[in-house]
């Protein structure tokens, strides 16, 4: 591993878990940006039928926060 791989690596994990995940996601589409334009596509559509939902109370949102604490409890 290169140094300068190792300061970006260093520096990503003082990231927050959400932008942690941003990255992540980030990085993996990098590796296919065909198959990315389909995956973007569907996500797109996935976030616009949640925010229906979402505003026509058939589903509720819960804080991030409580979220991560929930899931470090386990």
């Amino acid at each position: 591993m290169s140094a300068g791989l190792g300061a970006i690596i260093k520096e990503a994990m003082q990231l927050d878990p959400i932008d942690r995940a941003e990255l992540l996601n980030r990085l993996f589409l990098s590796f296919s940006p065909v198959q990315n334009a389909r995956i973007e596509a569907k996500w797109q559509q996935e976030v616009e039928d949640r925010i229906t939902a979402y505003d026509n109370g058939d589903i509720s949102a819960e804080d991030a926060d409580e979220v991560f604490k929930r899931l470090a409890k386990r």
